[in-house]
């Protein structure tokens, strides 16, 4: 995923489904300096992780 389409879903009032490793994920924050996405899964929103924007995926 680039950049600008990871911010695109943070800004997004509404949820968009977006995955990483096959897992349902919510974007927090996108560094655009580094390429790196803030996340966690939905279902374990402690899980936090900080993951390159790459591995990303929209569906």
């Amino acid at each position: 995923m680039n950049t600008q389409r990871a911010q695109e879903i943070v800004d997004s009032p509404t949820m968009i489904n977006v995955t990483y490793q096959g897992t349902n994920i919510y974007i927090q924050h996108v560094d655009e300096k580094t390429e790196m996405a803030r996340i966690y899964p939905l279902d374990e929103p402690e899980k936090e992780l900080t993951v390159p924007l790459h591995n990303l995926s929209e569906h």
